[in-house]
């Protein structure tokens, strides 16, 4: 990991940018992340183009840190600066095509246009999430959030120094993952908007209940895609703040 700029933030939370190889990241520390006290980590997910997410970004990892948590995220493989993927955006135009014709997207498609993504992002994550933790003022607990639904689902089933996840149900989930969400034994905190245009809501609902976790709470709001409600926002902190405050993980565990 090496870092490339960093600015001081409101509340003396420092961002720096940062590359792991080829691949650009950015991480959010509180001021009060130290080597004698080091901070809990979430992994912020997105649904790629970090310069495009950044203000949205940094407003999450603002928030986390007033918590107490630094935050991280990187560039998904063939988003934003790095080298696109023919694959991809072959994929991605099958669904413009797709949805502009107000054709039904078949199990195919989303399996074509997400489960590469998956199996090429995982290990990206668990590369950044080892060199993180690797930084005295980082330590776990480890959470993930948001992004896309099934990268969270393969994270929590192979990485387990993730304690909790909160997930966002807007996204094309190929049918294979829903095997995979049974195996998910952490807390998740998985939100839905109800009239997302671009989400089947009874594969989002069943897939919920697909999860394995003894504890899973799903947040419903009313709106479209982008239009979840500022209150969600607040909802999840709490979330993280029960499952990563060092109050709250019994020893041994963290």
């Amino acid at each position: 990991m090496h870092f490339t700029s960093e600015t001081l933030l409101d509340d003396g939370v420092v961002e720096r940018e940062f590359t792991l190889g080829e691949i650009p990241g950015i991480l959010w520390t509180p001021a009060s992340a130290s080597a004698s006290a080091p901070a809990p980590l979430i992994l912020m997910g997105h649904p790629g183009g970090l310069r495009y997410m950044r203000s949205r970004l940094t407003g999450r990892a603002l928030r986390s840190a007033a918590d107490g948590f630094a935050t991280a995220t990187i560039e998904l493989p063939g988003s934003g600066d790095r080298p696109p993927s023919a694959q991809a955006e072959q994929a991605r135009a099958d669904l413009r095509r797709t949805i502009t014709a107000g054709e039904p997207v078949d199990d195919e498609l989303v399996d074509r246009l997400v489960l590469p993504l998956v199996e090429a992002s995982v290990p990206e994550w668990q590369a950044a999430l080892n060199a993180l933790l690797a930084l005295p003022e980082i330590d776990g607990p480890v959470g993930f959030s948001g992004g896309f639904i099934s990268i969270g689902i393969r994270l929590a089933t192979v990485e387990p120094r993730i304690a909790a996840a909160g997930l966002f149900a807007g996204s094309y989930v190929p049918r294979r993952m829903f095997e995979e969400a049974r195996r998910v034994s952490i807390p998740l905190h998985v939100l839905l908007q109800w009239d997302d245009e671009g989400n089947d809501r009874q594969a989002a609902l069943d897939l919920f209940d697909a999860f394995g976790s003894q504890e899973k709470t799903l947040q419903a709001n009313l709106g479209g895609h982008t239009g979840v409600p500022a209150f969600a926002g607040e909802d999840a902190a709490r979330f993280f703040a029960r499952h990563l405050s060092r109050a709250a993980v019994p020893a041994g565990n963290g």
